[in-house]
């Protein structure tokens, strides 16, 4: 498979989750990344010690990277990443805002001196909002965009999403950007300075409940394992293990009334016979369906949805996704041995990308200074 970014190199001043997440993107799409470290190192590293003695975020975020530790309050280190910068193609940084104007980083002066260098900044707020300078973390983010506030069940109280949503699709949207900006310098020759924050990407991903309240009138409901806006959809008690159920249409709807239920009339009962009135009698469909799947055993009604096409699957933990049927693992080098990382989701042609290892914090401090400082260049790292 071609690496199709074979040849970009990114320089990534990055921390935590969001950060690495995007570049750790670029690695696997064959970008040289050189992640720019303090020098105890990315405090993600210092999150858990859960991977044979290392952290779960560096070895899926740090894999396929170059690391250099660097303390940007001493002048050496300040002029080895800007000549770093000078042959880059992308700088990202995720750190506090201002921090990169102070040391000189800044993006304006930056792309003054690179025009062709793509520029990514990641803060928690957007620039020119009142929060903007404050500091920001996912479950924050979570809780005050609203995301928590819909999580969980109705007795639960609001709840985190399982993992770090905010920092992940954040990431996720700062390599779209990204690739979209070596796009468009490949037809203009120019740069781009791109800009996202925490706040406004999950705030993107909250339109369907932030519609719901502002033109329906309704504050969304804290639901757990059910959907706000389809029934029935969510979770039902069988002997044997719960499952989750999906209905996606009306034409499903009848199949499973008359193939599942073994009850074709109910498609037509007054409180069910649309989606917006299965939702609005939420209660009374699901305590039916219930009682109507509790008198038979799982295999016989999970054989009928199956013969009706009816989406469905089991409730399952972290344990039962390691044996997972449709999981992919693939392996990862570590300083502390292989590893296997569920694989990420891209197929090209068949073919899913190998991982690069995870090199261990400043593995390349000297071989980077010789390169961008010249032979005679201190081979001592930062401390």
């Amino acid at each position: 498979m071609t690496d199709v970014l074979e040849g970009v190199t990114a320089i990534a001043l990055e921390q935590a989750v969001a950060g690495p997440v995007a570049t750790s993107r670029l690695a696997d799409a064959g970008a040289r990344v050189i992640k720019l470290e303090r020098p105890e190192g990315d405090f993600a590293r210092g999150f858990d010690d859960y991977v044979q003695g290392q952290s779960t975020y560096s070895v899926w975020n740090n894999r396929g990277k170059e690391s250099c530790r660097v303390d940007l309050k001493k002048p050496e280190d300040l002029a080895l990443v800007e000549a770093m910068l000078a042959k880059a193609d992308v700088f990202l940084q995720n750190l506090a805002p201002g921090a990169t104007e102070r040391l000189g980083l800044g993006a304006a002066s930056l792309r003054a001196r690179h025009p062709r260098l793509i520029v990514c900044e990641i803060s928690g707020y957007a620039p020119g909002t009142p929060d903007h300078d404050h500091k920001a973390y996912d479950l924050l983010i979570q809780a005050e965009v609203g995301l928590a506030s819909i999580t969980g069940t109705k007795d639960s109280g609001p709840s985190r999403v399982g993992v770090s949503i905010c920092d992940i699709v954040t990431g996720q949207a700062a390599y779209a950007a990204i690739l979209e900006a070596l796009l468009r310098r490949g037809q203009t020759g120019a740069g781009s300075h791109i800009q996202l924050s925490l706040f406004d990407t999950i705030a993107d991903y909250m339109n369907v409940p932030y519609l719901t309240r502002r033109y329906g009138g309704r504050e969304p409901p804290r639901l757990g394992l059910a959907h706000p806006s389809i029934a029935p959809y969510g979770v039902f008690h069988l002997e044997g293990g719960d499952i989750v159920l999906a209905i996606q249409s009306e034409r499903e709807w009848r199949s499973f009334c008359a193939e599942v239920l073994a009850e074709p009339g109910l498609a037509a009962d007054p409180r069910f016979e649309s989606n917006v009135a299965r939702v609005r009698n939420r209660a009374a469909l699901d305590a039916h369906v219930q009682a109507r799947l509790s008198q038979r055993r799982r295999d016989e009604v999970t054989a009928a949805l199956e013969r009706a096409r009816i989406a469905f699957g089991p409730v399952a933990t972290v344990t039962d996704l390691m044996t997972h049927r449709s999981a992919t693992f693939l392996p990862v080098q570590t300083p502390e041995g292989t590893v296997e990382l569920l694989a990420p989701s891209v197929i090209i042609d068949g073919r899913r990308r190998a991982l690069r290892a995870v090199v261990p914090l400043g593995e390349q401090d000297a071989a980077l200074r010789g390169e961008f400082l010249g032979a005679g260049a201190s081979r001592e790292t930062a401390s």
